[in-house]
């Protein structure tokens, strides 16, 4: 599944990183501590998460994640989109919290991605 594919399943919205849209999903990640996630998501991952900072960019290109997705409508400041965009590393939004959205993700996914 592609990060366009999940967006439209799961009626996300765009935010930044349009040109990122085709990278396929292979797993996904849930956590907002930065350094957490940057030992433990993996490449190709969802990555869950209500920070919407540049340093959580840098997080998502350090572990070559897919995408992020902002959960509860969580905020993207301008210079995080920016780099999101220059790096073409896409980042969506949705109303739903995290657990809903952890779910949501693993039904789309093959069960081996998870």
């Amino acid at each position: 599944m592609t990060v366009q594919e999940l967006a439209s399943a799961l009626s996300l919205t765009v935010l930044a990183g349009e040109d990122g849209l085709d990278r396929e999903i292979t797993g996904c990640y849930a956590g907002d501590l930065l350094s957490w996630v940057m030992a433990r998501a993996e490449s190709g991952d969802v990555w869950l998460t209500v920070m919407g900072n540049i340093n959580a960019i840098a997080v998502a290109s350090l572990t070559d994640a897919a995408c992020i997705v902002l959960t509860e409508s969580a905020a993207l400041d301008e210079d995080a989109k920016k780099r999101a965009d220059m790096q073409e590393i896409p980042i969506l939004t949705t109303e739903q919290d995290t657990y809903a959205m952890a779910v949501a993700v693993s039904r789309l996914l093959p069960e081996a991605a998870l």
